[in-house]
């Protein structure tokens, strides 16, 4: 998605939005449709920041990739509501697949709308104890998503603030608990016996997109982040946006400039201007200025923050925010495939894994009875460790995706399919080397890894494209390549506040309330922060 930048930088607009990710296009919209003029200024030549579908294969140039963000599941449907606007999604049964790297009769676990066939894989390979802890684990869950779901839409609160007005009595200790506790301490609560099992819920939802480990304060908060799941017809999992993330940015980007917003792409903001102890507009890269009543930074805080002349936010922000600050530790491995993948555990008349989240974690060549091996949750705590020394770790936690089963619209004419590895964790800086040096002997283990599962997978490979921590921030202008901004430990008004403390000056952002992740309630949130304070 290239729009075509207007050839003319208008000298002034109420509004100029730095950054036109999916939150800086929801306040593109709701500010335009508010009678504001607004221009939306993009570094990039592509719009959505790191919600966008590219073709980022040149042996396979048809194929089509949600390059950085790759599922739709948190964005409030009240939300889109407001918006008037329909994306297009794509349910995934099943949505979970947790293989074993054994043959035919080797355990698995498939996850879909069939809770039958799910108790059933249950009963079979783990336990009647695993069944009751996960029932129990869903229902809590989901009472928590449907109380909390009103806050994400409103300005931000203290956790128990949060607490008292929207969770139920009897679940607001454990709400508070949750957020600020660890995800190892909360699933310990429900009694799985199975590792492996709590193994892929932290993994999933407690530690995707961290800088942490399973047993580090907030990683609980992420935990129920990644289960706020509410889009029609989701049922508490994940969606795929049809024709690729990059729909997500489109709808947006189309309305925004129904209403009348301007959109200009390649074009970088290098300075934030202050007259009077108020923003008062915007330098470009190439010196020409945009004069502004607001300045709204949707690109991540910390880069909105370095745009700011020294000493004109407050210090107590600045020291808050860089006191929080981490670098990312995901690693996203985009990959084109001449064929599908087959996973030797399943039995012949499975449902289709592919469209689903695949887990391949450590530990689970133990529960197949192949090898002895440490605990799923020590290796995950090893792991951790040495993401901690700046080492790569000798077995990853990895989340496999292949959506083109489902959507084939991405498909190229020859039939290949897209397909991702995200692993989580990796290091930001390597200790004795550089990424450039060890990514491709890790790009090897990690297929190695799948062929250890699904053989032969190494073979289908015709193309990939490797992001690392450093070229996530690269390619998408994140700081420090976190994918959330601000670490999802970080919780509620503890996150960027939407009024920074220097006058006209905003942030919306997945570093702001209520959490870094595909949800556009930051943009919503500012927008409306903007309109009452300028009493419209």
């Amino acid at each position: 998605m290239t729009p075509q930048t207007p050839a003319v930088l208008p000298d002034r607009a109420d509004v100029v939005i730095i950054g036109a990710g999916h939150n800086g296009l929801v306040s593109a919209v709701l500010l335009a449709r508010a009678g504001l003029d607004v221009v939306v200024l993009e570094a990039d030549q592509t719009l959505g920041g790191a919600t966008r579908t590219e073709h980022p294969f040149p042996r396979v140039p048809g194929l089509g990739q949600s390059t950085g963000s790759y599922l739709l599941g948190l964005m409030p449907p009240e939300l889109l509501r407001t918006l008037d606007i329909d994306i297009p999604v794509l349910r995934r049964d099943p949505h979970y697949f947790l293989p074993t790297p054994g043959g035919p009769g080797a355990p698995y676990l498939l996850f879909g709308s069939d809770r039958e066939a799910t108790r059933a894989q249950m009963q079979k390979f783990f336990s009647p104890r695993d069944i009751a802890a996960d029932e129990a684990l869903q229902v809590e869950i989901a009472a928590l998503r449907a109380d909390l779901a009103p806050a994400w839409l409103e300005e931000p609160e203290s956790v128990e603030q949060v607490a008292d007005r929207h969770i139920r009595p009897q679940l607001q200790s454990t709400f508070i608990d949750l957020v600020r506790g660890s995800v190892a301490d909360y699933l310990s609560r429900f009694g799985f016996k199975s590792e492996l099992l709590v193994s892929m819920y932290a993994v999933t939802d407690g530690l995707s997109g961290l800088n942490a480990g399973p047993d580090d304060p907030g990683t609980g908060h992420n935990f129920l982040v990644h289960n706020m799941c509410r889009l029609p017809g989701a049922d508490g999992t994940w969606m795929i946006a049809q024709g690729g993330m990059g729909t997500v940015s489109r709808a947006f980007a189309d309305a925004a400039r129904a209403a009348g917003a301007r959109i200009l792409t390649g074009t970088p903001v290098s300075a934030v201007t202050v007259d009077g102890g108020a923003a008062s507009g915007v330098v470009l890269a190439d010196g020409r200025q945009l004069a502004a009543r607001v300045v709204l930074g949707s690109c991540d805080p910390y880069r909105l923050m370095s745009l700011v002349p020294d000493g004109a936010l407050p210090k107590d922000l600045t020291s808050r925010m860089n006191a929080v600050k981490r670098t990312g530790t995901t690693l996203k491995l985009n990959l084109a495939l001449t064929d599908l993948p087959r996973f030797s555990c399943l039995p012949e008349g499975a449902p289709s894994p592919f469209g689903s989240t695949i887990h391949l974690l450590p530990g689970s060549a133990g529960l197949a009875g192949l090898a002895e091996a440490d605990s799923p949750m020590a290796a995950l705590r090893a792991m951790w460790a040495d993401v901690q020394a700046g080492r790569l770790p000798e077995e990853p936690t990895i989340e496999w995706y292949l959506h083109t089963t489902v959507d084939e619209s991405l498909r190229d004419d020859a039939g290949h399919h897209s397909s991702a590895l995200f692993v989580q964790s990796v290091p930001y800086s390597l200790d004795g080397t550089t990424w450039d040096e060890a990514l491709p002997g890790f790009v090897d283990k990690l297929l190695a890894i799948c062929d250890r599962y699904a053989p032969g997978t190494s073979a289908l490979v015709a193309d990939m494209m490797p992001l690392t921590p450093p070229g996530i921030e690269e390619r998408f202008g994140i700081t420090g390549g976190h994918i959330h901004h601000v670490d999802n430990t970080v919780a509620f008004d503890a996150r960027m506040p939407y009024a920074t403390g220097l006058d006209g000056l905003y942030a919306g952002s997945a570093g702001t309330h209520p959490a870094g992740s595909v949800i556009g309630a930051a943009g919503h949130n500012v927008a409306r922060r903007i309109l009452t304070d300028l009493g419209i």
